[in-house]
């Protein structure tokens, strides 16, 4: 078929979903298009095959930064899944939704029907809560939502060390409260990686109304003028092992690249601001100055120690020599070191009492990581590492194209810490991280502190420790932002503006970034979505 109903572009978390859930009425058929591999790699599915995921040529688009003026010039590794289920199949399955006043926030901008209370049936309608049903959380759907299974003993101190720090022990992140200490709960099913690839798309792949096709590299919408004298979303152009091939869609195009590459394919597509194409040569179909601005992301630093005990994930001459017993174990009994999901413990806390919710995230690993877990010499040492990120930034970054060429990525400016409260709010969450360490519950394993390092004491120490490691924790939002106001690429249905039969449903549309990890709101915009193109037909 070169024909469809509904052209998927992107098989990431929300491309899944998209294609699950439309090709769930027969009358309908569905085309889903994915730049990277089938998710066959046993890495993707053993959770600790993270580490080999942050590495891959094949399955990892290995983006980077151009350089970061606020961040001693360095250009900045940004990891982003390829292959389906997109970064859920690389990520660290974290299950967080962010602070319901988030969502209030959304709807407060005037994207009207995206408030807590709207949005929190789509969480659950995508939720397999293995505690059960409650108010937050359903059961039944095909994200499956799981407590891990052999947490390390490092994580369980340093949730008893935050609680001796002052804050209060959270079983439930995304429950009544958000704030203080606890385990995360994470997207495994029976001890291994529940992607959006794997809840949504494996169990419906041989409906006879849904063709997937992966390897092949969107290059551009296809338009054509409509009805009503706007530009008609009509097809998708695309790049196969060289060839150039199209697909129509009948109803509609769905981008779902995610926030790097759906404005960048908006804007090869002559969609975007009219300048800055015309200086590319793309002639401009619908000018909309907001394709590709608004970036948001989460910047992470890490107070790394080195552990006492020989209790640590490491690569070292101990759990290497266990390997086979560790390999043993999780193929009998589906648990040990190889559920892991590396940042095994949260934190969500408050900056500043003054705050009204918590505006600082901590994840804590029991490994000593430098580099994304790319120095694997660093990885073999004995210790553990507590990441710090500012919830809410509000330094905005940009993205434009490098080149027109479809294949060549665009260039991405995060412009992180360009405002001066991001940076106090950085100091302040160090500060907080090595507090936390520092409790009694933490003595049996503390050794040195090898970063930032105990002669990084003063604020200017720790700001400019900041400055020269701090990295992304990979929740790059917003750069095709929902809204009512001039700069909106989408309106609050998701239809790009004044564009016919185009949507963008991917974590591209979030108008502000949301406080904690953005899998499953991603997930939950796609599920919002369904409703609203059903709703259309």
């Amino acid at each position: 078929m070169s024909s469809f109903d509904y052209v998927v572009v992107g098989g990431g978390s929300a491309g899944c979903v998209l294609a699950s859930r439309l090709s769930e009425d027969k009358s309908m058929s569905v085309c889903l298009l994915e730049a990277g591999p089938s998710d066959w790699h046993p890495a993707i599915h053993v959770p600790m095959g993270l580490l080999w995921m942050m590495r891959s040529p094949g399955m990892n688009w290995n983006l980077s930064t151009r350089p970061e003026a606020a961040l001693a010039g360095r250009q900045l590794f940004w990891p982003r899944g390829k292959t389906l289920g997109g970064s859920s199949s690389s990520n660290a399955m974290c299950y967080i939704r962010g602070h319901a006043r988030d969502y209030d926030e959304w709807a407060s901008l005037g994207c009207k029907g995206w408030s807590f209370k709207d949005v929190l049936p789509y969480f659950k309608r995508s939720e397999n809560q293995e505690r059960g049903a409650d108010e937050f959380h359903g059961t039944g759907g095909p994200l499956n939502v799981a407590d891990l299974r052999s947490p390390n003993e490092l994580s369980e101190a340093f949730v008893k060390a935050g609680v001796q720090a002052g804050f209060p022990h959270n079983r439930d992140f995304n429950g009544a409260q958000q704030e203080g200490v606890g385990l995360f709960q994470v997207t495994q099913v029976n001890g291994e990686r529940c992607s959006a690839a794997k809840g949504y798309l494996t169990p419906v792949r041989s409906r006879p109304n849904l063709t997937v096709i992966t390897g092949v590299q969107a290059t551009r919408i296809l338009t054509e003028l409509g009805e009503h004298g706007a530009p008609r979303a009509t097809g998708v152009q695309y790049n196969q092992a060289g060839t150039s091939r199209t697909v129509q869609a009948k109803r509609e195009v769905l981008l779902a690249a995610g926030a790097i590459f759906s404005p960048q394919l908006l804007m090869l597509s002559g969609i975007g601001d009219q300048k800055a194409l015309r200086d590319q040569g793309i002639a401009c179909i619908k000018h909309l100055p907001g394709v590709g601005k608004n970036l948001q992301d989460h910047l992470d630093v890490m107070v790394v120690q080195a552990s006492r005990k020989r209790v640590s994930y490491n690569l070292g001459p101990g759990n290497v020599a266990r390997g086979p017993w560790h390999i043993l174990r999780y193929l009998t009994r589906r648990d040990g070191m190889f559920t892991t999901n590396g940042a095994e413990a949260c934190g969500f806390i408050k900056s500043d009492q003054a705050e009204e919710i918590p505006d600082l995230q901590f994840h804590f690993t029991p490994a000593r990581l430098k580099d994304h877990g790319r120095n694997l010499s660093f990885l073999m040492g004995q210790g553990y590492s507590l990441h710090v990120c500012n919830l809410r930034p509000k330094s905005r970054g940009w993205l434009e194209l490098a080149s027109t060429d479809p294949l060549q990525p665009p260039a991405i400016h995060a412009n992180y810490l360009s405002h001066p409260d991001d940076v106090v709010k950085m100091v302040k969450g160090v500060k907080h991280a090595r507090r936390v360490l520092s409790q009694a519950d933490m003595a049996p394993y503390r050794g040195k502190e090898i970063l930032p390092g105990e002669a990084v004491r003063s604020d200017a120490d720790i700001e400019r420790f900041v400055r020269q490691h701090a990295e992304t924790i990979y929740h790059p939002v917003g750069t095709c932002k929902m809204g009512l106001d001039e700069m909106a690429v989408v309106d609050p249905t998701l239809r790009v503006v004044g564009v016919e039969g185009l949507r963008v449903v991917d974590a591209s549309i979030m108008p502000t970034l949301v406080g904690g990890n953005t899998n499953a709101p991603t997930i939950m915009i796609a599920e919002k979505a369904v409703d609203m193109i059903r709703d259309a037909r």
